[in-house]
């Protein structure tokens, strides 16, 4: 079970359904080297829960400082694609027990091909998913941390929140985290945060573009679940097509990605619910939208 502590802090201002469903890691009780006694299941790296069509995943290692290590990327992973299509999952948001929202990769694990790998499908996996992912922050995240922000569709953070690509002060360069970062914010401020290592603050993050709103601590949940409910009453395949869209055009140049966009357009109208979406605004009531992928 995870420990009380981790359960009082982040329970406190959620819903009643708080964090009753855990994801544990492989490998259950091992033996003890005193008597052969079995010891209790290590934490789980990561906390799942669902609720309403919110998923809630929650870093859980805050003792290595949130370490992105190959356990706890794989532990993410899983907990992304778990259900992934199904209609009752509209959204997830990822946070962070202790200070420290993420420290980056582990270091000791970057020289493996399988480490590599892994980081490269965590962080395509959270913007190939069909359900938008809301960054919640509340401390520091550097290197991969940061990038895990930065993939994200949404960064919902804190004033006590900082971000930095230390790397090459410890002699490696950012170099997989700038392909998030260096597409979430201008050019030059992410040259000037991987050739110094600086931290920049909460304020300036939204000022560059690499988080989309800066709330009081005390409210951080509160306008983090506000936003994630708001997408739950939007048609999730109409959200699907939507999300999928942004990513590959902005990736396209302007001529191509106009073309996939107008192509996508008659797509979506074609959509059940995006026939029930006209015709709800013609007739002047709320939509009911049937959450299926067919067209009419």
């Amino acid at each position: 079970m995870a420990s009380s502590m981790a359960r009082s802090v982040f329970c406190r201002g959620l819903p009643p359904w708080g964090l009753h469903r855990l994801t544990f890691l492989p490998g259950g009780a091992r033996l003890s080297t005193r008597g052969g006694a079995p010891e209790p299941p290590a934490e789980p790296l990561t906390l799942r829960e669902q609720h309403g069509g919110i998923r809630r995943i929650i870093l859980n290692d805050p003792g290595r400082r949130n370490a992105l290590s190959l356990s706890m990327l794989e532990s993410l992973r899983q907990d992304i694609l778990i259900d992934a299509h199904s209609d009752d999952l509209r959204v997830i948001i990822i946070s962070a027990i202790g200070p420290v929202f993420s420290s980056g990769h582990d270091l000791k694990e970057l020289t493996s091909a399988r480490g590599r790998d892994h980081h490269t499908r965590v962080m395509t996996l959270i913007q190939d998913i069909p359900v938008p992912v809301i960054a919640m922050v509340n401390g520091v995240a550097t290197a991969a941390g940061c990038q895990l922000v930065a993939s994200c569709d949404i960064a919902m953070v804190t004033e006590k929140s900082t971000f930095a690509t230390p790397g090459v002060n410890v002699g490696i360069f950012c170099s997989t985290p700038a392909v998030a970062i260096g597409r979430a914010v201008p050019k030059k401020v992410a040259m000037e945060m991987l050739f110094t290592g600086t931290p920049i603050s909460a304020q300036d993050a939204l000022r560059h573009g690499l988080v989309s709103r800066v709330v009081p601590e005390d409210r951080l949940e509160e306008e983090t679940l506000a936003i994630a409910q708001r997408v739950c009453q939007a048609s999730r395949p109409v959200v699907a097509l939507g999300k999928a869209t942004f990513h590959r055009q902005m990736a396209q140049g302007r001529d191509a990605a106009y073309a996939t966009a107008s192509q996508v357009m008659v797509d979506n109208l074609a959509l059940r619910d995006g026939q029930e979406g006209i015709r709800a605004f013609i007739e002047k009531r709320k939509p009911i939208w049937s959450h299926a992928a067919e067209t009419d």
